[in-house]
């Protein structure tokens, strides 16, 4: 059951696998990934995960930066020799993290319904979307999934419990709407379960609609979204998703796709 992946520049993916407890690297071409991080039994001990849902590199101190969600901390592990992990943001539900300007980390924690930017080595982050309470008004999240912020320090949430994602401007009190305002339902106005988001360079939002078993994509500007991959009922088939997660793309625009329930990465030629 993975959860969520990180590609890097050498197309090495790294893999949350969540149920393993433990991070997985795929080299581009390789037939079988190697342990990176845990994999020695689910728990709580520094060379231990449980249940991690995100990946990341951190590049300036080559390490990865692991939600370890199970274990309710964010983790730091080296990437050359590591044989351990570092906690460095503790009592936070965290699903998902980004690191972005200036090695700030944004945390989005789904206990709470908050995301918070938090700089390493501070006590508290700063809250940047929901953070009142489990919900369904334009201040408020219920169970948010994934995020993604962009280079004006928007901030994208897949509100997942509320069908819908919505974005947080910078300082913002309230988010917006930005799709799924009918509703749980699988037309192409609407969201079921949303998880893995992603925002490119002239606004079109990619979604992993995890209930409806699809991916779907917003053009900037229009009412509907189109499916460019599965929406062919929850089976194996290469062109069928179960439940997809996280998603990401590489720097060819080739989607990939966490397919969780089918433990399975699948990619996708995406017709721009």
């Amino acid at each position: 059951k993975p959860w969520s992946i990180y590609i890097d520049n050498e197309k090495t993916i790294y893999i949350a696998d969540h149920s393993d407890d433990r991070i997985i690297a795929w080299k581009k071409g390789a037939t079988c990934g190697e342990i990176v991080a845990g994999g020695n039994g689910e728990g709580s001990e520094n060379h231990q995960l449980s249940a991690p849902t995100k990946v990341i590199i951190d590049e300036v101190n080559d390490s990865l930066i692991i939600a370890d969600s199970g274990n309710k901390r964010v983790v730091r592990w080296l990437r050359r020799n590591g044989l351990s992990g570092e906690t460095i943001i503790k009592d936070v539900e965290c699903v998902d993290l980004i690191m972005h300007k200036n090695q700030y980390l944004y945390i989005c924690d789904d206990e709470k319904h908050e995301v918070r930017r938090w700089k390493i080595g501070e006590n508290e982050g700063v809250l940047v979307a929901g953070g009142n309470g489990r919900g369904n008004g334009l201040n408020q999240l219920n169970k948010p999934g994934f995020i993604f912020v962009d280079q004006e320090d928007t901030v994208y949430v897949s509100d997942c419990y509320n069908h819908r994602v919505m974005k947080w401007k910078k300082g913002a009190k309230e988010g917006i709407i930005v799709v799924g305002k009918q509703g749980q339902r699988a037309s192409l106005n609407q969201l079921s379960y949303p998880e893995g988001i992603f925002v490119d360079k002239l606004g079109t939002l990619y979604v992993a609609d995890s209930g409806n078993n699809r991916i779907v994509r917003w053009i900037k500007g229009t009412k509907e979204g189109s499916i460019i991959a599965g929406g062919n009922s929850e089976r194996t088939e290469p062109n069928q998703l179960n439940r997809p997660f996280g998603l990401s793309f590489d720097d060819e625009n080739n989607l990939y796709i966490v397919d969780y329930e089918n433990h399975r990465i699948q990619k996708f030629v995406v017709d721009n």
